[in-house]
């Protein structure tokens, strides 16, 4: 039992983080039709504007962190989407998703080549060590790592659900033409969604490299989970982005430890086919009719 509530709690923190990153992938589609497959490098790269910030300008973490989340929002949000997005949308859904693969590969291999290729430790939250409860012996870094994206994703729903901003960001995503009739600056509202999902990123980012250490290769992973975990959630709902995130997590972690290591991937991609052939829509997203 004690060996299963271990497995559970690392389960839970995998798929907080998870449940970050998809949930960025599901409001950027709900606000502009954006399927951002440079999502999980969005999760890589802030990690090395931290250290570049604690390395080079000589800062503390608090402080680099700060830095590595405004630099994120930056870069990953208000330029991604004036650069980016804008100019390929107008072209339909396919360009923009192949210009995003292509900003992939090129983040990727530019952390490559102009930092290290090799993984970089990372400071931790808490100090690194055991933590136990009721004779469980716990990870303090999973518990803190846990504890903060849940206050994150609970901060994010709390802010979609109960703020005038947060609805107007929901009308857009339902509706963008109703919204603009009630004079919601529609184009403000979906760039609010970019700077969200940069700030989801990075601290994304900030939560999971002292575990996995910083390296280039943590986006293809990640990116790939997220992108997993909101499918079978449903794509078109935060909240079921953030089910399906924690979902795949504790499957991952539990999977490992009693089915097979090595077959660990296979279980999420499993369930993602069985998803899609049974509800399509995801566990706790909605039908979406279009004209075609």
């Amino acid at each position: 039992m004690s060996s299963f509530l271990q497995l559970l709690v690392s389960g839970l923190a995998t798929g907080a983080i998870y449940a970050l990153v998809a949930v960025g992938f599901s409001l950027l589609w709900q606000t502009s039709q954006t399927i951002n497959f440079a999502q999980g490098e969005f999760v890589m790269i802030p990690a090395f504007f931290v250290l570049v910030a604690i390395k080079v300008l000589g800062l503390s973490f608090p402080i680099a962190a700060l830095i590595g989340i405004a630099v994120a929002a930056l870069v990953l949000g208000v330029l991604f989407k004036r650069v980016i997005v804008d100019p390929m949308l107008k072209h339909g859904v396919l360009p923009l998703v192949v210009s995003t693969i292509a900003l992939s590969l090129f983040m990727r291999e530019a952390v490559k080549d102009f930092y290290s290729s090799q993984a970089q430790p990372f400071p931790s939250l808490v100090a690194d060590h055991d933590i136990t409860i009721f004779g469980t012996v716990f990870s303090a870094q999973s518990l803190a790592l846990l504890v903060v994206a849940l206050v994150v994703v609970g901060a994010l729903h709390g802010f979609l659900q109960h703020t005038r901003l947060g609805r107007m960001m929901q009308a857009t995503a339902q509706n963008p033409t109703v919204a603009r009739i009630l004079g919601i600056e529609v184009e403000r509202m979906i760039l609010y969604t970019f700077l969200i999902n940069s700030i989801l990123c990075a601290i994304a980012s900030i939560l999971i490299s002292p575990i996995y250490l910083a390296k280039f290769t943590n986006g293809e992973t990640l990116g790939l989970a997220a992108f997993v975990a909101a499918i079978i959630g449903g794509f078109n709902q935060a909240r079921g982005a953030m089910v399906g995130g924690v979902l795949l997590g504790i499957l991952d972690n539990l999977c490992a430890a009693y089915v097979s290591a090595q077959y660990r991937a296979a279980v999420p991609l499993l369930l993602l086919v069985v998803i899609i052939l049974f509800r399509p829509q995801g566990l706790m997203g909605r039908v979406e009719e279009r004209t075609v």
